[in-house]
């Protein structure tokens, strides 16, 4: 069951103190390995879908002098880039030097935002094409969280694809509300036409929790039951196209298969038919 605390009045006053600090707007807990929070956005801070920012908190003080550093970690930003605020899903680490201090942050805490977002996971670095995928483990589907309630995703691909595998069901809760609440997005349908929604297409897995899909992505891919369950040919770099966010394991296996159906890699510099977030690992 999450946990899911609201901002306050009296923390939406909260003054800020930290440098580049934004206020925490609602926290929701999802195990206890994962939870998400949204915070104030910078009213200079422009992103395009997909990017990161560095975010953190305060060190401890040094036992001898007293002087507390700032932490930081690389987040991708898990909401669009027209979001009035920043949401971010994060991984719990009990001895991680950030996240086990954040993980208890509350509504009207402050945290530090470095708002100077980059990275690869960007409509820019890709050539047009007609569908996209994107494959995320864990953490990892955060950028995509941005992408799918971004309309240009909608107004430039047929159909998007959203993969996401974790260990058990309740990992997956995240992706599965927030695939619902696309859906379910009046705003977007106002926007976008009414048969938007048909082209999100959804396919979740398990590793070690018994669920309607197990298995990993990537062994789903070679042996062509991704194919099967969605009714796709396959992939060919004159149609597809791909972004790729999760583990190292992830990452180095997808750019093998990829490049296998004959897609190649891109950057913001030389968009091509896929590409992968090099800058963290979720």
């Amino acid at each position: 069951m999450t946990e899911h605390k609201p901002v306050t009045e009296a923390s939406a006053v909260k003054v800020p103190t930290l440098p580049d600090a934004q206020t925490v707007t609602e926290v929701q807990h999802y195990t206890d390995r994962l939870f998400r929070f949204r915070c104030t956005r910078p009213a200079s801070l422009r992103f395009r879908s997909g990017e990161f920012v560095m975010i953190g908190l305060m060190g401890d003080p040094d036992p001898k002098t007293g002087k507390q550093k700032p932490l930081l970690r690389a987040y991708s930003i898990a909401s669009p880039a027209w979001d009035d605020e920043l949401e971010f899903y994060s991984i719990k680490v009990q001895d991680g030097p950030l996240t086990s201090k954040l993980q208890h942050i509350e509504a009207g805490d402050q945290l530090i935002l470095r708002p100077k977002p980059v990275g690869t996971l960007v409509h820019d670095a890709l050539l047009p094409g007609k569908r996209l995928w994107f494959f995320a483990t864990g953490t990892g589907i955060a950028p995509f969280a941005s992408l799918i309630r971004e309309p240009q995703t909608y107004e430039d691909y047929d159909q998007i694809i959203l993969t996401h595998t974790c260990r058990d069901v309740a990992e997956l809760t995240y992706g599965r509300d927030l695939v619902e609440s696309v859906r379910n997005d009046e705003m977007l349908a106002e926007l976008m036409g009414e048969g938007f929604a048909d082209k999100l297409v959804y396919y979740p897995t398990t590793t070690r929790e018994e669920s309607p899909k197990m298995g990993r992505v990537t062994e789903l891919l070679k042996d062509g039951t991704v194919f099967r369950d969605l009714g796709i040919d396959g992939i060919t770099p004159e149609t597809d196209r791909a972004m790729v966010c999760g583990s190292m394991g992830l990452n180095t296996d997808m750019k093998a298969i990829l490049e296998g159906y004959g897609l190649r890699e891109g950057s913001n510099s030389e968009p091509a038919e896929y590409v992968v977030e090099k800058a963290f690992v979720g």
